[in-house]
Parts: C-alpha cells; structure tokens; sequence
C-alpha cells in the first residue's frame, strides 16, 4: 500500500506522535512523509520528509496567542486550500507522483485538501479529534467554545472518511469510523527508564512567546535546579540551564526529573504520564490545551496555571505537594502506539478495498 503521511509543522507533538508509528509503516509499507516548520525540523535526517508549508500560531508582542493575527496571518494559505491555490496543486502533483492509495494527516491541511480534490481516501490522525468527534464532559461555556472550534476544524480540514484520535484521557466517539487511542509512546520512551531526580523540567512549545519575564522570573526565584527546553536561549543563567531541542537528551531529561513544568499539548502529557512525573500546565490560549489541563486537575497529577498568575510561589506550592500528586500518577502502560496502528491498518485496508481497483491501479 501507497500511504502519504502529513504532519503538522507547529510545535513538536505532532512529529513526536508520528515518529513512533512511522517505522512500523515504512516497515510495512510504501511511505511518503509531508511537514513542514517545527515536524520537517523534527523529523530531519531520521525521515526524509517534503517540506510543504505549514500554519503557524500568531503572538501579540507581549507574547499572547492571538486568534486575529493568528487568523489574518494565515488566511492567505485558507483561501489556498479551498480555492485549490499553487500550494494545494503542488502537494497533489506530490501525492500523484507518488500514487497514493491513501492519505494519513496529523492536523496537516494540505495533505487532506490534496487528496479530497483527487478522491484519494483520508484518515485523519490527532488529538483535537476529540473536540469534534468524541462526547467531553465541558462546562457550558466551554461547550459553546468547543462547538465554535469544532466547526473551524472542519472548515480548515474537511471531513475525513476515518478518524483516529490519541489523548492522554479517556472519551467516547460519537460515530462509528472513529477510534480512539491512548497515548502513543515513542520507542526510546518505552526504552527509557525514569528516575527521580532533583531538577525541575520546563518545555515550552514555542518558548520565544511563552518564556515571557514573568515566567523567567518565577523560575530564577526558585531553590532547585531547572532545565529549560522550547527556548533559543542556551547556556547557564542562575540556576536556570537552557537547552538545546534534542530528541533523546530531552527525553532522558524528562525521565530523570522531579517533576514538570510545561504547556500542555497532549503528546507531552502521555509521556509525563509514562514518566510517572507530576506536572503544572500552563496552557496556551486555546481550548485543546485549556481541557488537557482541566484533566491534569481532574486526574490529580499536578495544577495548572495560567501564565500571568506564575510565580514563584506558585511553582513552590505545586512541588511542595508533589507526594499527593505522586499518589495519583499512575504510570500509564497503554500502548497507544499498537492501537494506533492497528486501527490505521484496519482503516486503510477498508478504505482501498472500497476504491474502485482501476482508480487504485492508475495514476489520480
């Protein structure tokens, strides 16, 4: 089978999540992989991915996420997609070279709108599935926010045929062709073993925005030694060591922590959760994450905290009570990495047995 592979280019989850199902495919399979921005970086030189442009989040200059900019900044590549522009006929002429059979996309628009208007079958493959096709226990205004971004998310990425959705937590599909998996693991995860360390670990997922001088303030107040990753900055200031993003040194860093201190993608939260690590979230402004870390509350492995009211204190308080969160972190052993694939491969057999075979056998 002909499988293309898109990955979103914003902040690491996206390739992290991908980089644990990729060999397993290209074992298997024919495998093209598209991405662009922070995944092409990612995933370069283990993959050999096509860089294709990506959609990028937009910050005020006091480094707030901003829904105007972040929507007037990237409508020009919107209007792309949906009016078939250069960069959509660039990525279909891509996904015709390559004979796709079918298309997998990890929040990567292009991909999908590429082979929507070629009739080449699409699973979509993310977290922020669940805001669109899973039932979530929200408040009321929450509900009205989620059914607000449910409906852009299907404006921006169209209706797959199939859905998987990975998340750290728990909830039930709405329909049939959806399923949901935990989370997935990536190998030198799996093969790493945590320890208890004595340092704080900080990631941030775009830290030129979010290391703001509140922030780096709170952290240079504290009396225990922290480890900085998601920042351009490099090198020791205070008890503060900045660091390079680096896949396995990352990793063995959140392994070895005492706890965490991070924005709360969903990729990121299993693998805390994997580490057995308690974690204070700091959520970026959009409710995919606002509801990553009302679980982080609900499950009682650590807080959450916006980002004007971090401090000192606040980071202080949430170590000091890191036995209760401790007795709560469960060390989470579900191979969301086996669901997912089998549910891809299962997806993907049901998807090209239903396309006529001489589409299958020619060209799109």
């Amino acid at each position: 089978m002909r499988i293309a592979y898109g990955i979103h280019g914003y902040g690491r989850g996206h390739a992290m999540r991908a980089r644990a199902v990729l060999p397993h495919l290209a074992a298997r399979h024919e495998l093209l992989i598209l991405a662009g921005g922070n995944a092409y970086e990612a995933l370069w030189p283990d993959f050999s991915p096509v860089r294709i442009p990506t959609l990028q989040h937009r910050y005020t200059v006091g480094g707030e996420l901003s829904p105007y900019l972040t929507v007037t900044r990237n409508a020009p590549a919107v209007f792309d997609f949906w009016l078939h522009g250069p960069a959509t006929d660039m990525v279909q002429d891509i996904l015709r070279d390559f004979r796709a059979d079918v298309v997998i996309s990890d929040s990567e628009a292009l991909t999908l709108w590429a082979a929507r208007r070629m009739g080449v079958p699409r699973i979509s493959f993310d977290h922020f599935g669940l805001l669109v096709h899973c039932r979530l226990d929200l408040s009321p205004m929450d509900r009205l926010r989620c059914r607000t971004n449910a409906a852009a998310y299907r404006m921006l990425f169209g209706t797959s045929e199939r859905v998987i959705v990975s998340s750290f937590f728990t909830a039930p599909a709405r329909r049939p062709g959806v399923c949901v998996v935990g989370p997935v693991i990536r190998t030198e995860v799996r093969q790493t073993e945590p320890t208890r360390g004595d340092y704080l670990l900080v990631y941030l997922s775009t830290g030129s925005a979010e290391f703001t001088p509140r922030v780096e303030k709170a952290l240079l107040g504290l009396d225990v030694p922290v480890k900085v990753y998601g920042t351009p900055r490099r090198g020791l200031q205070g008890n503060i060591q900045f660091k390079p993003l680096a896949n396995l040194p990352f990793i063995e860093d959140l392994a070895g922590c005492r706890a965490v201190f991070a924005t709360t993608g969903n990729q990121l939260m299993g693998e805390v959760l994997y580490f057995g690590k308690p974690i204070l979230g700091m959520p970026i402004n959009c409710i995919e994450q606002r509801l990553n870390a009302h679980q982080i509350d609900k499950l009682g492995i650590g807080r959450q905290v916006k980002r004007r009211h971090v401090s000192a204190t606040v980071i202080r308080e949430f170590l000091a009570d890191e036995e209760k969160f401790l007795r709560n972190v469960k060390r989470d052993r579900r191979d969301g990495e086996l669901e997912a694939l089998e549910a891809i491969e299962c997806f993907a057999g049901e998807l090209c047995a239903a396309r006529p075979a001489d589409v299958r056998n020619t060209p799109s």
